[in-house]
Formats: C-alpha cells, structure tokens, sequence
C-alpha cells in the first residue's frame, strides 16, 4: 500500500521514471493528458477518462482503483488548487495517465502552490478522507511544485502487466 505521500523537489519522470525497469528496450511508453474545466461535473470526465485510456491500454483491471484516485485527485484540485492559485477564471485542471513498463502514473495538474495536506479522517463527514483513500489505493503519491506556478499531484500503481509488447506508440502528450 501507499507511503504517505512526499513532496518530490526532482521532476516527477527523474524520481519515479527514470528506473531500469523503465529504460528497457521495448519498454512501453505511453501517456494521455486530458483538459478538464474548471467544475464539479468534470470528476465524471475524469472517471471516463481513465476508464477509456486504461481499456485501451489493456489494463481494465486497474480501472477501479485508478478511477477512484482520479476522482479525488480531481476533487482535490477543484475544492483547493482552485481556489488557492493565480486568478485564471476558466483554468483546467489536467489529468494525464502515463504508462511505462509495469507502471501507471495518474498525475493532476492545478494552478496552486499549495501541496496537499493529509489530515486525520473524519469518518463522520462528507470529505476529508481523499488523500487517505489516493494512499490506499495507490502504490505510493506525492507532489511536486511547479516553476512559475502551479503542482502535480501523482500517484502511482504496479499494473502487474510486465508483458513490454503492448502498444509503444505516443498519444496525445
């Protein structure tokens, strides 16, 4: 299970890519970025998002938890990167997959300097539990700041898939 979370200072390809595993020849390198604007009703889009690219990718299998820190990461970003970063009315958040080798990285994009805070769950109420729900569900997350402005908040799952054949073309970067 999850670490904790960590702000990461190094790009987030130097820290967590730049494995053997990932620089094998043959590797799979894939990766999707998504533009959601800045609303509620983009958690859904989110949602369907990973559901799409983790199907073509083959690995439904990982939809669920995928989906679901995707879900909160979003929600994150909308309930606190949005309201915490520069003045941009209209500003989307960006989710990007990214697969290489046996691993996928969902990472979002928000305007905030502000890295998110892990507090003690409150049961009772109706949020508060996301980042512990991102640590559940994820191999380990963290954070980065951006230059200029903005953070990417990441997380990171083993897809057990470590058959490298799969598609190797790049979509949408």
């Amino acid at each position: 299970m999850g670490t904790g979370g960590s702000v990461v200072l190094e790009p987030l390809w130097q820290e967590l890519l730049a494995s053997a595993e990932f620089e094998a020849p043959g590797a799979v390198s894939i990766s999707c970025e998504f533009e959601l604007p800045p609303r509620f009703e983009a958690v859904k889009d989110a949602r369907d998002f990973a559901m799409t690219t983790l199907r073509r990718w083959n690995l439904a299998e990982l939809f669920d938890s995928v989906a679901l820190v995707a879900s909160e990461l979003v929600t994150n970003a909308l309930r606190h990167g949005m309201s915490q970063g520069p003045s941009h009315p209209g500003a989307p958040i960006q989710l990007c997959l990214i697969r290489k080798a046996s691993r996928v990285v969902c990472a979002v994009r928000d305007p905030s300097d502000q890295g998110p805070v892990s507090k003690e769950p409150d049961y009772i109420s109706e949020s508060g539990r996301g980042l512990h729900l991102v640590d559940s569900f994820s191999d380990t997350w963290g954070w980065h700041p951006l230059a200029g402005a903005g953070k990417i908040v990441w997380a990171l799952f083993h897809s057990g898939d470590d058959d490298l054949s799969g598609p190797t073309t790049q979509v949408a970067v």
